[in-house]
């Protein structure tokens, strides 16, 4: 009879910790028991003793071998596959027919994660509906461009598994821009402007007009084409969209759209120095492209409004703008101008430092593109701001890996303990613990010529024993702790967790050192087992300490922490 409390207590606790992260709780045990057998009231004594121990050994169990145990013994204990939530973004109004939709980055550094969502977001629209996704470099400030960045973003646009349809840089279009404001000018729409910046936004302010704002289309035509002939030198004049000086917005009234810049651009070099500003040469690029939909954040409310007068004053058909809330992701660096300044000062060694939030950092911590990509599905397009949360990221890469991650045996601040009273051990752990066919990985230890096995334990699990306890090496042997690192082989049998002992992880003295770079800028140094080499560049699970993409060194092995 204590064999079936036995029993029923492994079973219902393995139930308890596979649904509560592991940790099952004696309390629910037991009445799970009592619930199931209602005459073993009688016997509580035993089974509260009983069960605090079964308990005790399951919690000591990794997750996966907690999982794999209770589907062994009790395969109708477990939650019924959960129905996944389908990861679906809202349908867009006047779609049916395909999309024409673009991404719009600045190039002045690579994607960083708020701009993974502005990628993903339009991909998936246009993946959805068909149509044509363009991505179009916004280039027309030739102070805020790294050159190198145009071919950064497209590398991190292809990670992220973004299929976009054409490349246009916005520098290559200068004339084009030309040619609309002259047309704004002839239409009476815009008028050339030679007040001091200051000036002309203390009188938007105050809802006046600028001097020069009834100026005939004659006029401006003429100091349009001396600005172009280059009669005029940088701040002198410019060339601005009228809106409308009563709209309750300052920011809508009134907009610059062209200015002298002198700064040598680094795809056109000095061949035009009348350039365009933001919001005319987006409205411009956006119905010349034929955009549909124009998805973006927020932030761009007031631009939207700028953009629609250029629209209105040329007749042109709106697209459809949808605008989404702020996200605010805290716990990373993101700022491209402050990465590339510490970067040249040598606080970062590359972009893909994994302490940056660059989608290249991302990467190389092994953060899935699809992880991202469900992330910002989930997100959807609401206007509601939100606090990006990383532990929902790692919850969705967290699925993905998990599957596939080979897992390994990593001891840090390892210690060479001594095992005597065998002459060998050998040892046999799963790659993947659901999956078997993947293979295993096997282990024999042999004793030295004075018959003494050697091998390493981490720091904490030494510390936590005391001389005369026992200890489990997982996957492969019992021992006894005799102190001063020396330790007595005692066998292979799993009842020996039943009576408390604790499980070490541990690597033979034929380990790789292995050192894990971490997203707060630490190193966690140790050992790992040789054979994860064979596994250099994918991400693999080092037990107890978490998801790691390792790459192989001259030294060893160097991993970059992804998550728990």
């Amino acid at each position: 009879m204590t064999q079936d409390i036995e029993e029923l207590a492994r079973k219902f606790a393995l139930e308890n910790a596979v649904n509560h992260d592991g940790k099952a709780n004696a309390g629910s045990v037991i009445g799970k028991v009592i619930g199931t057998e209602p005459d073993l009231k009688d016997r509580i004594s035993e089974v509260k003793e009983i069960s605090a121990s079964v308990t005790a050994e399951v919690n000591s169990l990794s997750a996966e071998e907690q999982l794999s145990q209770l589907r062994d013994i009790a395969p109708e204990l477990l939650e019924k596959e959960k129905v996944a939530k389908e990861l679906r973004l809202p349908d867009l109004e006047g779609a049916e027919g395909g999309v024409v939709m673009r991404l719009a980055p600045n190039p002045s550094g690579p994607l960083h994660l708020g701009h993974t969502r502005m990628a993903i977001l339009n991909d998936e629209y246009v993946k959805r509906y068909g149509g044509k996704l363009i991505v179009r470099m916004e280039d027309t400030n030739p102070e805020a461009i790294m050159p190198e960045a145009y071919e950064m973003i497209l590398a991190d646009l292809d990670y992220l598994e973004v299929e976009y349809h054409e490349v246009v840089n916005q520098s290559e279009r200068f004339d084009v821009y030309i040619e609309w404001a002259t047309k704004l000018i002839e239409l009476g729409k815009a008028y050339m402007c030679q007040c001091e910046p200051d000036s002309w936004r203390a009188l938007k302010e105050e809802q006046k007009a600028c001097p020069h704002r009834d100026a005939d289309s004659d006029t401006n035509s003429d100091l349009w084409n001396k600005m172009l002939a280059g009669e005029f030198g940088q701040g002198d004049i410019s060339l601005v969209v009228k809106t409308d000086l009563d709209h309750p917005n300052p920011a809508v009234r009134d907009f610059v759209a062209m200015r002298i810049l002198d700064a040598e651009h680094p795809k056109t070099g000095d061949t035009h120095h009348v350039l365009p500003l933001y919001n005319f040469s987006v409205a411009v690029d956006d119905y010349l492209m034929g955009m549909t939909h124009v998805l973006r954040g927020k932030d761009h409310l007031n631009n939207t409004l700028r953009q629609e007068y250029v629209y209105e004053h040329l007749g042109w058909k709106k697209p459809y703008f949808h605008h989404y809330g702020w996200v605010s992701i805290e716990g990373t660096v993101l700022s491209t101008r402050q990465i590339k300044a510490d970067i040249e000062d040598g606080q970062y060694p590359g972009w893909d430092d994994p302490r940056l939030g660059t989608v290249a950092a991302l990467a190389k911590r092994g953060i899935q593109p699809q992880a991202i990509r469900n992330y910002w599905i989930e997100v959807g397009i609401k206007g509601v701001d939100i606090k990006f949360a990383w532990d929902n990221l790692f919850a969705y890469n967290k699925d993905i890996i998990d599957p596939i991650a080979h897992r390994y045996f990593f001891v840090w601040e390892p210690i060479l303990v001594r095992i005597e009273g065998a002459q060998a051990l050998e040892g046999k752990a799963p790659l993947l613990p659901d999956n078997p066919d993947a293979g295993y990985r096997e282990t024999r230890l042999t004793a030295d010529e004075e018959k003494f096995i050697y091998l390493n334990l981490t720091t904490d699990d030494l510390d936590a024993l005391n001389p005369g306890s026992n200890i489990r090496l997982k996957d492969l042997c019992n021992l006894e702790y005799l102190g001063d690192r020396k330790f007595k082989y005692i066998g292979n049998d799993l009842d020996i967790l039943k009576q408390g002992a604790g499980i070490a992880h541990w690597v033979g003295a034929d380990n790789v050192p292995a050192r894990v770079l971490m997203p707060d800028g630490e190193t966690t140094y140790g050992a790992v087992e040789r054979q994860a080499k064979d596994d250099a560049g994918n991400v693999v699970q080092f037990e107890r300490f978490g998801f790691v993409r390792i790459e192989e060194e001259e030294e060893g092995i160097v991993g970059y922490f992804g998550h728990k």
